[in-house]
């Protein structure tokens, strides 16, 4: 399916002010942007529109670098829909949008969105080598007629928020820092399947080991405080990330232990809050030695103080 399309599919009922980008994990600084276009866009009397792309334009444009996501696309959009936006358009980041200059992009934009104001960020750019920087996005303002806005980044004391930064961040394992940077604690979702049956069997902590997607990052190995969001109930968990070295190493997986709970959770959804980070993964020289750490780990997550 081509651009146009594709922007056919999704045309408004009447003019809009947007904002466009991967918004991959709909941090603060994300939820400032769209906080400003939906200002922007209530007091001119138009629709407030996120442009998002189905994936990163780096998958495309440098396929070597890998850049696990932080939200699906199914997330996000749940987020920014969340956040009361009037229009998302989900748009495929293709070889043809990559090739597509600056002022053919806000010529369509224009043409199948009826743009008439943009709210970015102060380095964003669009169109071909990133081309359309603000400068030439103001210009084609006024030949096009439609206003840009550019919003400053949002700081957390000296820390910019960035997607960039909360990747860092949980690649040493802070989920706190990471949750004031998302504005909420980071979650992982994914399916119960079944494991080797250790942690219950051998161990008695019995766990539900989530197969998560591929591309998304995992904060790093270790063990953390969580909550497991299970059907209508938000309960108490303890989550290990990591290779369980005791038992010799293996693939890399996500367990996680629910307190007070007994059910058969194969094949259901399970999302899990990150909360804090209990200690980074060890390997115990017998099992009774692991199972006396879990039992450790779970008294300090039963009185750990939870907000």
């Amino acid at each position: 399916m081509s651009i146009m399309d594709e922007l056919a599919k999704t045309r408004p009922a009447q003019d809009t002010v947007l904002t466009i980008g991967v918004f991959d994990g709909v941090h603060l600084g994300h939820q400032h942007l769209i906080s400003r276009l939906k200002e922007k866009s209530r007091d001119a009397g138009f629709l407030s529109g996120v442009l998002t792309f189905n994936w990163h334009p780096k998958a495309l444009l440098a396929p070597q670098t890998e850049l696990p996501y932080l939200t699906s696309l199914e997330e996000r959009v749940e987020l920014i829909q969340g956040m009361g936006i009037d229009h998302v358009i989900v748009l495929s980041f293709t070889n043809e949008l990559a090739q597509l200059p600056a002022r053919k992009f806000v010529s369509l934009l224009k043409e199948y969105l009826q743009m008439r104001g943009l709210v970015i960020g102060p380095d964003f750019a669009l169109g071909r080598a990133r081309e359309g920087n603000a400068d030439v996005l103001r210009s084609l303002g006024q030949e096009f007629h439609f206003a840009v806005e550019i919003v400053p980044p949002v700081m957390i004391g000296e820390q910019l928020v960035s997607s960039t930064a909360i990747r860092q961040g949980l690649a040493e394992g802070d989920v706190e820092n990471i949750s004031r940077m998302l504005g909420r604690r980071f979650q992982l979702s994914g399916t119960v399947v079944h494991g080797d049956h250790r942690g219950g069997a051998l161990l008695g902590f019995p766990t539900a080991n989530l197969a998560i997607p591929g591309n998304h990052v995992l904060p790093a190995d270790g063990v953390y405080v969580t909550l497991a969001h299970l059907k209508d109930t938000v309960r108490l968990a303890v989550t290990s990330i990591g290779v369980r070295p005791t038992f010799d190493a293996g693939e890399r997986t996500v367990e996680t232990y629910i307190l007070d709970f007994n059910g058969d959770l194969y094949g259901h959804e399970l999302t899990i809050e990150f909360v804090r980070r209990l200690r980074g993964e060890i390997r115990f020289e017998t099992p009774d030695a692991l199972k006396a750490q879990i039992e450790s780990d779970v008294t300090v997550a039963n009185v750990l103080p939870i907000e």
